[in-house]
């Protein structure tokens, strides 16, 4: 082994060693793995890590032994991964109980290292009982990666139809009636993208809520029932901001509930997987003035922020597939119709101005709707809002070429978005279907009926 004469193991600074170790390129067959051997025992574990790469690549299968013992004395958890890789990429059966034991080592990583080496074996039922066990590893890494080579599968043109098609029944109706009660008749895997903000917390109001408690809950029912109807890799973005429940009286404090904060790691639990936050910045008049008392009297401790920002928090459904999965279901025609032309913003803070309306005191603005399901839906997609207020959700659909799916509780609210709705030969003059609960329900099941 010319390359690499054996005193390099005792004449040289371990820094030049390693780089030397990091030239070499593919080694002949015949290779003598002394020399390397020599280094995998090196004081430094740089050089032991960079000998084990080395060695991994003679792929010889005399050394499955001395890699062995290497890897379950090694100290240095680089190089104990290389150790690991250097077994699995023996790609022999007699490495696999040695694979099997390292998928019990502590670090991630070196778990991951046997996980590959053993998927050269899929065809092993211990193999595949061993790798089972995996699912509920403490560690995310390892469970998506079991997740993702034990589950994955080749989509079909059935598959790319099923994407793309949203029930025709759901298309531009708005049902009133509570979300929940609505839910239970929506089919799996109906839409594309929901994007909604949810009611306010009134601490004050115990008929709605009788806790905070209780209506994050409520909140995670309905969020559960969104994510079965989402499709597959599909979005679900939810507008959200802390609030402020008013003092009692003068001899009570008030209190502040940071909800976008609280209610994260619940849908995390879910099965949504966090994808970005966006700050919409409002305009300062616009903000409820909280400053007034420090203005006056500017003493420590009393100071309050006037609030100016909402979180806009972005979800995906979990899929092991790639987000270009999602985008290679579409037809070209639709891709290039729904692209996201001019300009548009680079960053995750939006400045928006608020809308103000005279019936729903929380509204956001067409803007900000119109931004969301451009960036995160595809023309003809089904776009749903299970608190839909006046609708803006759908005005924003139809305004995009998307149909809108709306579910609106309060009578006057539901109303009046219908009336907004219909405003529409804005629209191209689109028909709005605003039914009950038993109408909904009866649609439902004459669907279900005919797929039968």
């Amino acid at each position: 082994m010319g390359a690499l004469p054996l005193e390099l193991a005792y004449n040289l600074e371990s820094g030049e060693i390693v780089e030397r170790l990091e030239r070499l390129g593919k080694l002949p067959a015949d290779t003598d793995p002394g020399p390397l051997m020599q280094l995998a025992q090196h004081p430094n574990p740089k050089v032991r890590t960079a000998a084990a790469k080395n060695l991994a690549k003679l792929e010889n299968l005399s050394l499955l032994t001395f890699l062995v013992e290497c890897a379950s004395k090694e100290p240095n958890t680089m190089a104990r991964r290389e150790f690991v890789s250097a077994i699995g990429r023996l790609r022999h059966p007699s490495a696999i109980p040695y694979l099997i034991t390292f998928l019990q080592d502590e670090d991630p990583k070196v778990v991951l290292q046997a996980i590959r080496g053993l998927l050269c074996f899929r065809q092993n039922a211990e193999v595949i009982a061993h790798l089972q066990k995996l699912r509920h590893h403490p560690n995310e890494l390892i469970r998506k990666a079991i997740s993702t080579e034990l589950d994955g599968k080749r989509g079909s043109q059935q598959e790319k139809r099923d994407h793309v098609h949203s029930p025709d029944w759901l298309h531009n109706v708005l049902v009133n009636a509570d979300v929940l009660d609505v839910l239970r008749h929506v089919p799996d895997e109906s839409v594309h993208l929901t994007f909604t903000s949810p009611p306010y917390y009134n601490a004050r109001d115990y008929t709605i809520y009788r806790s905070y408690e209780e209506y994050l809950q409520f909140l995670v029912r309905v969020f559960t029932e969104v994510h079965r109807i989402t499709k597959e890799g599909r979005f679900f973005v939810l507008n959200t901001s802390p609030v402020l429940v008013p003092r009692m009286s003068r001899q009570h404090s008030s209190t502040r509930y940071l909800i976008p904060f609280d209610i994260h790691p619940l849908i995390t639990k879910i099965g949504f997987d966090f994808i970005d936050d966006i700050i919409w910045v409002k305009p300062e008049p616009s903000a409820k003035n909280r400053n007034g008392g420090f203005y006056q009297h500017r003493k420590p401790l009393g100071y309050k922020a006037n609030s100016v920002v909402e979180y806009v928090i972005v979800y995906r459904k979990h899929t092991n597939k790639l987000i270009d999965w999602n985008m290679r279901q579409y037809d070209p025609e639709t891709v290039e119709a729904s692209k996201v032309l001019g300009d548009y913003e680079k960053t995750n803070v939006w400045r928006i101005a608020p809308s103000a309306d005279p019936v729903h005191p929380a509204v956001f603005p067409v803007e900000l709707a119109m931004r969301i399901i451009e960036l995160y839906s595809y023309r003809g997609d089904l776009v749903f809002d299970p608190f839909a207020g006046r609708g803006t959700v759908g005005i924003a659909a139809l305004q995009t070429g998307r149909f809108y799916f709306l579910v609106e509780k309060d009578p006057q609210y539901a109303s009046y978005a219908k009336e907004l709705l219909s405003e529409g030969t804005l629209f191209g003059g689109n028909s709005v279907r605003m039914v009950t609960l038993d109408e909904f329900a009866r649609t439902s099941a004459g669907y279900a009926e005919e797929e039968e």
